[in-house]
């Protein structure tokens, strides 16, 4: 949760962004809270969306990130601002409003749109962007898991995911750089970073910058293709969303078989997965419900056999 002077001040913020007047509200969703998590806090307006980033968000990096999202309307939602203003130590970047996909009706899941936009994403010159981009950061994110694991105190699953953990290669823990091909890549794929604009009837972007940079294109496909090995994405829907990015003309190395390419990045997100996920139980102080279950049993299958869950079979 965010410290408690901030909310109320993003809240103005957002209302003062939606009417620089200062006129009578009759907005629909004025101050709605859409997520309030240690690396991010994010409130609704009527049409404008305002988010304060993690603390410790480098101004440089993300200014680079939004001028990249400007630069690419049709695959990125393009920010309000070019630049992050500050509030109580933290940047704060204005958005528009879109419409996310729907949690309870998986049957609409847009897979074919994600695998697009992720197609479209890596086959931008990374020599035409408006800037330098810092690496993405999902070899990152994984290691900051781990890192909260550890930190959250002991617990039975703790074993076999370290276990997992340290059979990746040095590059899939953020320890060496990867030496794999380099494309702009969102850094944190899943379904809840896409929305539609206008909202409800216009195509998805993708959104959430905080991770783009240049990397290995197999990150924005591991989260996927980890919860297909895990046995949480039915085959259909990672058949679907794989035939989309590769008609799509996603990276060379993912075409044909990808799991060469998807084996460790996928491998470091189940990893990262169900590290978040037992952290997270662990300060709750609740057991591991059905699908985090399955994520530990696929990091102790991965420990013993790693082949398994790169081609698909530690379902």
């Amino acid at each position: 949760m965010t410290a408690p002077v901030l909310l109320p001040a993003l809240t103005a913020t957002a209302r003062g962004a939606a009417h620089p007047g200062q006129g009578p509200c009759a907005c629909p969703a004025a101050g709605a809270v859409l997520a309030d998590r240690a690396d991010g806090t994010v409130v609704r307006h009527g049409d404008i969306v305002a988010k304060a980033h993690a603390p410790g968000t480098d101004p440089a990096e993300l200014t680079a990130r939004l001028a990249t999202a400007a630069a690419l309307p049709g695959i990125l939602l393009p920010p309000l601002t070019p630049v992050a203003a500050d509030l109580h130590d933290r940047l704060v970047t204005f958005w528009p409003h879109g419409s996310p996909v729907d949690p309870d009706a998986p049957e609409r899941a847009p897979w074919e749109d994600a695998a697009t936009l992720l197609a479209r994403l890596h086959a931008v010159p990374t020599a035409q962007l408006p800037g330098p981009l810092p690496p993405m950061r999902g070899p990152a994110k994984a290691a900051l898991a781990v890192a909260r694991l550890l930190a959250a105190g002991p617990h039975a699953a703790c074993a076999p995911i370290l276990r997992a953990w340290s059979g990746l290669p040095p590059w899939a823990r953020a320890e060496t750089p990867g030496g794999h091909a380099s494309a702009l890549c969102h850094g944190d794929l899943h379904l809840g970073q896409l929305v539609r604009r206008p909202a409800g009837t216009g195509p998805w972007l993708l959104i959430d910058v905080d991770d783009l940079g240049t990397g290995d294109p197999a990150w924005d496909l591991a989260r996927p293709a980890a919860w297909f090995a895990c046995g949480l994405l039915p085959a259909q829907e990672w058949t679907r969303f794989l035939t989309a990015y590769q008609e799509a003309g996603g990276a060379p190395s993912l075409q044909g078989d990808p799991w060469p390419a998807l084996d460790a990045p996928a491998r470091a997100l189940a990893v990262q997965t169900a590290a978040l996920a037992v952290a997270k139980a662990v300060a709750a102080g609740r057991a591991l419900d059905e699908a985090e279950e399955a994520l530990v049993d696929a990091c102790d299958r991965m420990a013993a056999v790693p082949a398994e869950l790169a081609h698909g079979v530690a379902k």
